[in-house]
C-alpha cells in the first residue's frame, strides 16, 4: 500500500468504530499463494500483491474488474466465494440480472492467472474491462509502461510487471497518480478516478494500465507476471506470459494446476475442513525458504501496529514445532517443510548462540525491529528471550522426531541456543528481564520462563549429547522451582516489574501446559507443582474468558487497550483461545497420565475453546481464516490468517485425536 491509496482509505474510514483508517485489510476476500507470491482477492474481484516479504517483489497495488456491454458495470461484490476444493485455487462470482461472471484465481510462481468466464445469457458483445495499477520496486511515482503486441511492461529500475490477456488488449491508458490537489482535498479519489484532459506524460508514465479484452467463447485470461530484469530480461518475461495465457486458457486447466498442487490430507483425517484451511494457510504465508510472515502486512505505514510481514522466530518456531507435533498425529503432505525450517534457523542464528528479533522470510537478512539488544550495546530489556526458546524447542523436537540430514548441524545450533538461555538465565532462576511476547512490556514475565522451561525439558529429551542432556534437565528443574516467585495463590503473575508481581492474568502464560508436560517427559512433576497449574489454567480460562452475541473466547491479557477503536473492553484473540484450548488439552493429558480425575473436565474445557475456532465457530471467518483479533460484533481486525493461531488449532486437533478426546459431546466451557 502506497501512500496515495492509505490516504484515501484514511479519508474514508477516519470515523469508521471498528476500521482503522489508512490501511490495507485483508479481513475480507481470500489469498491464492501456494507458489510463493500472495495475492490477495477481493469479494469485487480486485487483486492486490502482498507478496514483497516473500519474494521481494511488490507487484499489484490496486485494481478493479468489470465487464463492459452499452456500459462498464464494475464488478462490486461476489454473491459467492470459495475456494475449489483442496487447492488454493479461488472461485468468486459476480451475478447480473440473467448471467453470471464467474472469476478463477491462482499464483502460479511469480505470475498471478485470472481466468473469468461467463454463463446464463451475457450479452454478445461483451468485453472484460480492468484497470491494474503496478509499483515495481514499492514505487506508485516515477514509473513508466511499455505496450508489447498482447501485454503491458510497467517498471522503475529493477523490478519489471507485466500484464497480458488471452484474447486482444485493446484500449490500453495510463493513469499517473492522484495530483496534490486531490490528495489534500477532504474527499476520497474514485478508482480509476475521471479526468478533464489527458496530460502528455499520462499514456505512458504511469504504473496504472486501463484495458479491455473480449470474451472469446464465454472466457478471457489475464496474466501478472513479477520480474527482476537481470533474473528474468523482457525477452525471457514476454515468453512466460505468452505460456501462461495459452495453458490457462480454461477454468479447468487452471483447476488442475490447483490440483496438483494443493496440501490435500486424508478423509479420514479429524475435521478434514480445519486441517486443509490451516495448512493452506500456513502455506500461503511461507518463502521458499520455509520461514514465514506472521500474516499480511495490512499497516505499511506503521500507524497501527509494528507490521506484520516479516519473521518473527517466536511465531515461527512455535508454527514449526506444532506442525511437526501434528504430522506425527495426522500423517500431514509436509515431509519437506521441517527440513527447511531447522536449516533455516541454523542459517539465521547468532554468533552468540539467540536469534535476532526479526528477519525476511525469503533471505534470513536482519528486518526492521525493536529488539535486537543482542546485536548492540545495551540491556537484555530490548530482547525477547522467549524467541530463542522456542526455537530451541523445535530443534530438540526435530532431532527426536525426524532423521533429518541436517542433525550435526542442528545440534551444533541447539546446543549454542541453550548456552545462550543459560545466559540469560538470572541467579534466581528466572530469566532476565526482557521484552515479553505481545511486545508491549519489559519484565520478567512468567511466559518468557514456560518457555525456558519448555526448551530445557526439549533438550533433555533429544538425541543429544549425554552432558547436554543432563545440564538441560537440571536448568529445567530450576526453572521450574523459580516460578513460585510468579505465583499469586491461585495464578502465576503476568510477570515481575521493579520485583513487584503484575497480577494480571495473560494468556500467553498458558504456554505452562505444554512447558510442564515437556518437564513431565524427563522429571518427576510435584503434586504441588501439579495442583498449581490445574489451579492457574482454570483461574486464567475463566478470568481471560469473554462472550458476546456473536464472539466468544479469550482476550489477550487483563485490561488489554490496544485496537480497541470505539470499543470498551479488550477484544478477542484467536491466538489466545487457541492457546487455552491447547493448554487445557496439555493439562488433562498430563493429568490422565497421572491418573488424575480432573483430566475429564481440562479436556471438556479444550472442545469447549477449540470449538470456537473450528469451521462455524463464532471466530472464523467464512474463508476458513482466523484473524488475529474480533470486535465484540464479530468484525475481524488486523492480520488475517494470522499463521500463529492456525498452527496451534491444528496441533490441538491433533493432540485430542491422538488421545482420543476429539468428541462433540460436553463441548462447552465449563466455569463452574
Amino acid at each position: 500500500m502506497k501512500l496515495r491509496h492509505a490516504l484515501n482509505d484514511y479519508k474514508r474510514h477516519r470515523d469508521h468504530d471498528t476500521k482503522f483508517p489508512g490501511e490495507r485489510r485483508s479481513t475480507t476476500g481470500v489469498f491464492s499463494g501456494t507458489d510463493g507470491r500472495l495475492v490477495h482477492v477481493s469479494r469485487t474481484g480486485a487483486l492486490r500483491d502482498y507478496s514483497d516479504p516473500l519474494v521481494e517483489l511488490s507487484g499489484i497495488e490496486r485494481s478493479r474488474f468489470g465487464v463492459e456491454t452499452d456500459e462498464v458495470r464494475w464488478f462490486a461484490g461476489a454473491s459467492a466465494q470459495e475456494y475449489v476444493g483442496d487447492s488454493a485455487v479461488v472461485e468468486t462470482a459476480h451475478e447480473f440480472d440473467d448471467w453470471t461472471a464467474t472469476q478463477y484465481d491462482l499464483t502460479v510462481g511469480r505470475a498471478h492467472v485470472t481466468r473469468f468466464e461467463l454463463s446464463g445469457d451475457p450479452p454478445d458483445d461483451a468485453r472484460l474491462r480492468g484497470v491494474v495499477g503496478f509499483a515495481p520496486d514499492g514505487r506508485e511515482g516515477q514509473l513508466a509502461n511499455l505496450l508489447h503486441e498482447n501485454a503491458v511492461e510497467v517498471y522503475h529500475r529493477d523490478e519489471h510487471d507485466y500484464l497480458g490477456v488471452s484474447t486482444d488488449l485493446r484500449d490500453v491508458a495510463g493513469q499517473v497518480p492522484e495530483r496534490f490537489d486531490e490528495l489534500v482535498s477532504p474527499d476520497p479519489v474514485a478508482f480509476p478516478r475521471a479526468t478533464d484532459a489527458a496530460t502528455y506524460e499520462e499514456p505512458t508514465l504511469s504504473g496504472t494500465v486501463g484495458f479491455a479484452a473480449p470474451f472469446e467463447d464465454g472466457g478471457v485470461t489475464v496474466v501478472s507476471l513479477l520480474a527482476d530484469s537481470d533474473e528474468r530480461p523482457r525477452g525471457a518475461a514476454l515468453s512466460r506470459v505468452d505460456d501462461l495465457l495459452s495453458r490457462y486458457d480454461d477454468a479447468s486447466a487452471l483447476r488442475h494446476r490447483g490440483d496438483e498442487r494443493a496440501l490435500s490430507v486424508g478423509e479420514n483425517v479429524p475435521n478434514r475442513r480445519a486441517v486443509t484451511a490451516d495448512l493452506r494457510a500456513l502455506s500461503l504465508l511461507s518463502a521458499s525458504s520455509g520461514a514465514r510472515i506472521a500474516g499480511p502486512d495490512f499497516d505499511p505505514f506503521y500507524e497501527h501496529s509494528g507490521g506484520y510481514g516479516y519473521t518473527w522466530f517466536r511465531d515461527d518456531a512455535e508454527i514449526s514445532r506444532f506442525l511437526l507435533t501434528a504430522d506425527r498425529v495426522l500423517g500431514l503432505p509436509i515431509d519437506d517443510w521441517h527440513a527447511r525450517s531447522a536449516a533455516f534457523y541454523c542459517d539465521t542464528q547468532l554468533e552468540d548462540g539467540t536469534w535476532p528479533h526479526r528477519v525476511w522470510p525469503r533471505s534470513g537478512a536482519l528486518a526492521p525491529g525493536w529488539a535486537n539488544a543482542r546485536l548492540e550495546a545495551g540491556s537484555d530489556a530490548d530482547y525477547q528471550a522467549d524467541q530463542t526458546a522456542s526455537v530451541a524447542s523445535f530443534l530438540a523436537t526435530y532431532l527426536r522426531q525426524c532423521d533429518g540430514e541436517n542433525a550435526d548441524a542442528v545440534e551444533t545450533a541447539l546446543e549454542r541456543a541453550v548456552g545462550a538461555l543459560d545466559a540469560t538465565l538470572a541467579d534466581d532462576g528466572l530469566p532476565v528481564a526482557s521484552q515479553n511476547a505481545w511486545e508491549n512490556m519489559q519484565g520478567r514475565f512468567t511466559h518468557t520462563a514456560a518457555t525456558f522451561l519448555h526448551a530445557y525439558g526439549a533438550v533433555a529429551r533429544a538425541p543429544v549429547e549425554a552432558s547436554l542432556r543432563d545440564r538441560a534437565r537440571s536448568q529445567a528443574e530450576t526453572v521450574l522451582a523459580s516460578l513460585d516467585r510468579l505465583w499469586t495463590g491461585d495464578h502465576y503473575a503476568l510477570r515481575l516489574a521493579d520485583g513487584e508481581r503484575d497480577s494480571r492474568l495473560d494468556s500467553s502464560t498458558l504456554a505452562l501446559g505444554a512447558a510442564h508436560r515437556e518437564y513431565a517427559a524427563v522429571a518427576d512433576l510435584s503434586d504441588e507443582k501439579r495442583d498449581r497449574l490445574v489451579a492457574h489454567v482454570e483461574t486464567t480460562l475463566d478470568g481471560l474468558l469473554r462472550e458476546t452475541g456473536s464472539v466468544r473466547g479469550l482476550a489477550r491479557f487483563e485490561d488489554d487497550p490496544w485496537r480497541r477503536r470505539s470499543q470498551d473492553d479488550p477484544k478477542i484473540w484467536t491466538v489466545s483461545t487457541a492457546w487455552g484450548a491447547n493448554a487445557a488439552a496439555q493439562l488433562g493429558t498430563l493429568l490422565a497420565d497421572l491418573g488424575d480425575d480432573r483430566a475429564a473436565r481440562a479436556y471438556g474445557r479444550a472442545r469447549g475453546l477449540l470449538r470456537e475456532l473450528l469451521p462455524e465457530g463464532s471466530l472464523v471467518q467464512s474463508s476458513g481464516y482466523l484473524p488475529e483479533q474480533v470486535f465484540d460484533d464479530g468484525t475481524p481486525d488486523c492480520a488475517t490468517p494470522l499463521g500463529w493461531p492456525h498452527a496451534l488449532r491444528l496441533a490441538t486437533i491433533a493432540h485430542l485425536a491422538d488421545v482420543g478426546e476429539l468428541r462433540a459431546e460436553n463441548a462447552v466451557v465449563q466455569t463452574d
